[in-house]
């Protein structure tokens, strides 16, 4: 199996990452600002929780952005405001010829967009194809593989449609504090974003980039139930500090896995990979048809049987899950023989003894 996983930045990077924001936060707050829990409701400085709005100029001038903005929620809501605040009357939008994240697709349906795909993969083909339809002012490019077989550099992909005045909005779930640059800092308009899955509270999307295309989006949000309140913002503010440092040791450790199980000690296991699906994970093939029964018992030692956020700050201990359902259409027996393992916040120690103990008390049932 040929798969092209994302670059991770080191463990080392993400620290500079970590004292980088912190040196934002110290441009715009003062120690006693940070020791309180925030302002509610909509001061008439921005019609937004002061608190909040700091918040959000320190995570824009983290990326290097003119601007960024909270919503409500969550990655998916974060998406679709995106959407709205760029697409024009005929509701075209560029999209992969691979499968549309469930979440996004339920999106453009609500918005009555009509996505038009052609394979990022093959940049010849995209220009082609852009240029075929020189009336579509927008598209949307998820970071991280949406297949497999993905194997597209993003800003090569973003530089295309940027040539042809095409506006880009980029879904960088599962990738923003584990690459070196978000979508914005690769060219893109805008950038989306959980932060739930960067250790933050439930329910807040972020948006960065053009200022225009926020200001657009803060109209949205007038009514003070809208708004993201100021503690909520020190929350999100909270678990970005964080989440480089703990993404990129999880990244370390999945690489040790990976070495480790394609090592030929086990009898049980295939092969091994390091994929993007859609966060980061390892895929293990066993030999016989064990998956259902490996999951069961691998819950009983510990693991988590399925994600909450997917990388938020309760997934703290290892996942073993099925795979994606992208991959279940490509091979319909990869129910039965492929694991996905998040390492959370494990070592590789947890991992690999919940794996051995899980198959052998599977083993020992037959």
């Amino acid at each position: 199996m040929k798969v092209y996983p994302l670059k991770s930045i080191s463990v080392e990077e993400a620290k500079q990452l970590q004292f980088k924001l912190i040196d934002t936060i110290a441009q715009y707050f003062t120690g006693y600002e940070i020791l309180n829990y925030g302002d509610f409701g909509v001061h008439k400085n921005g019609n937004i929780p002061q608190t909040t709005r700091k918040i959000e100029q320190v995570i824009a001038t983290f990326f290097n952005a003119e601007d960024a903005v909270f919503v409500r929620g969550s990655g998916t809501n974060a998406i679709k405001e995106a959407i709205f605040s760029t697409i024009n009357d005929n509701r075209k939008i560029f999209v992969h010829t691979a499968p549309i994240y469930s979440t996004t697709q339920t999106t453009l349906q609500q918005l009555n967009c009509m996505p038009l795909a052609v394979n990022f993969n093959d940049i010849t083909q995209l220009e082609k194809f852009i240029q075929e339809n020189a009336d579509v002012k927008i598209a949307l490019v998820q970071y991280t593989r949406q297949v497999l077989e993905d194997s597209y550099d993003i800003s090569e992909v973003i530089a295309v449609f940027k040539k042809y005045g095409v506006n880009v909005i980029c879904d960088d779930n599962y990738a923003v504090l584990k690459v070196a640059k978000i979508g914005t800092q690769c060219g893109a308009d805008l950038s989306c974003f959980s932060c739930f899955k960067l250790l933050g509270p439930e329910g807040i999307g972020c948006i960065v980039g053009n200022k225009n295309f926020i200001d657009k989006i803060r109209l949205y949000h007038y009514s003070g139930g809208s708004q993201v309140q100021g503690h909520e913002a020190l929350d999100v503010l909270k678990g970005l500090i964080y989440a480089p440092v703990a993404l990129a040791i999880q990244a370390e450790e999945t690489e040790k896995i990976v070495q480790i199980l394609n090592n030929g000690k086990y009898d049980f296991i295939e092969e091994a990979h390091i994929v993007n699906a859609q966060s980061k994970v390892i895929l293990v093939k066993f030999k016989q048809p064990i998956t259902k029964q490996v999951l069961i018992e691998a819950e009983k030692l510990g693991a988590l049987p399925h994600p909450v956020g997917s990388e938020s700050k309760y997934e703290f201990m290892p996942l073993f899950y099925k795979v994606s359902g992208t991959m279940l259409k490509n091979d319909s027996n990869a129910l039965d023989y492929w694991i996905r393992i998040n390492p959370m916040r494990s070592g590789t120690q947890t991992i690999v003894r919940i794996l051995e103990e899980a198959v052998k008390k599977v083993e020992n049932c037959f």
